[in-house]
């Protein structure tokens, strides 16, 4: 099997991997952090008008690059070496992707807006009861009436559109009467409590009440296969994430051992230290592997089972790396002015986005007992 990437995937990455050292250094990100809105609207434009990237995975009869989930792994990866903050990831992966699973005149008109970098979507999918599972839905759309409360919601803050899932019949946890939605963000009835995450994107806790929803927000009546492939597609895209903010982990504290010296001598030359860096280094290798078998088992029957293999080997690595690069570094590790802290963070927050450890183990031996 050839691993390597075409001649335009290699120009995609370098292209945006250019970007992103020019105008996304770790100065400039934190100034956005510390403005409270989780995003830079210019930036976004920018990877629409001048870059092009928010149209790698679509096609081209929409105006996009003609790519697909390979394409995502590898804006992903240069997305998690500089922890970007805009919404790639709910916008272009879920709902785009959702919308190109779902075909039609709904994907004709809104997929080039998102190409385009006019229409932002926020996945409004988990809520506080039920945890990982995308099944456990007290949100209800009844009577073409939209009632219900979803946690967590990044983005929305600045999202053009929500993608909503609601119960729609059959009791909580049922796997039927699942609906997707998408509907705009100001709609009458929607509220939101704003925050922003220890990362420092937007999240919102977002409340429905009697919003009017009509057949041309609903994307899927019985909708839970196609929110279950879509979550699946944006946990690979997730992984690829991981890959890039766990190789920048490993090589700057490579760097801080060969710099730092005590008892006279750089710790990098203490055996103990040196065993840490390899160890470090192989989990980000079996990450790197696990996310790319996953991400071209997307379109086959092993697409659950290898994204849940990739979700818990990257959750482990994530850890690992992480507290070892902290540790490492000592107290400086954990300071708001050293960039290691906040890869760590983002590498907190990858562990447990879209289901933990755990929980990716359950799922997959579930599926291999259901086999």
């Amino acid at each position: 099997m050839d691993f390597n990437f075409t001649e335009e995937q290699t120009m995609l990455r370098d292209m945006l991997s250019r970007y992103l050292a020019d105008t996304y250094n770790f100065d400039a990100r934190q100034k956005v952090v510390h403005g409270g809105k989780g995003w830079n609207p210019a930036v976004w434009q920018a990877f629409a008008e001048e870059l092009g990237v928010l149209g790698a995975p679509f096609a081209e009869a929409h105006g996009g690059l003609g790519g697909g989930a390979i394409e995502n792994m590898v804006v992903m990866e240069e997305m998690g070496r500089a922890i970007v903050l805009e919404p790639y990831l709910s916008t272009v992966v879920i709902g785009g992707g959702a919308l190109k699973h779902v075909g039609g005149a709904i994907a004709d008109a809104v997929i080039p807006t998102i190409i385009a970098g006019t229409t932002r979507i926020a996945f409004a999918a988990y809520e506080p009861q039920g945890r990982f599972y995308l099944n456990d839905l007290t949100t209800t759309l009844k009577g073409g009436q939209l009632n219900g409360h979803k946690a967590v919601v990044e983005g929305a803050s600045h999202a053009t559109h929500l993608l909503v899932t609601a119960r729609t019949a059959g009791g909580q946890r049922d796997a039927g009467g699942v609906a997707l939605l998408l509907i705009p963000a100001d709609a009458k009835g929607i509220t939101r409590r704003d925050y922003l995450t220890v990362h420092g994107t937007s999240a919102s806790e977002v409340y429905f009440e009697n919003v009017a929803v009509g057949a041309e927000h609903i994307l899927r009546e019985e909708a839970l296969p196609l929110i279950e492939a879509v979550v699946d597609e944006a946990t690979a895209a997730l992984c690829a994430e991981a890959c890039g903010v766990l190789k920048v982990l490993h090589a700057t504290t490579l760097d801080y051992a060969k710099q730092r010296k005590q008892f006279g001598k750089a710790i990098g030359d203490f055996q103990v230290i040196q065993h840490r860096l390899v160890d470090m280094f192989m989990e980000v290798e079996q990450a790197v592997s696990m996310t790319m078998m996953a991400t071209l088992k997307l379109d086959t029957a092993e697409r659950s089972a290898a994204v849940s293999m990739a979700k818990a080997k990257v959750g482990k690595a994530a850890k690992f790396v992480g507290q070892n690069a902290v540790q490492i570094h000592g107290g400086i590790g954990i300071t708001q002015e050293l960039a290691v802290g906040h890869y760590f963070k983002r590498a907190t927050l990858i562990e447990n986005q879209f289901g933990s450890v755990d929980f990716h183990l359950s799922r997959y031996e579930g599926i291999a007992l259901a086999a």
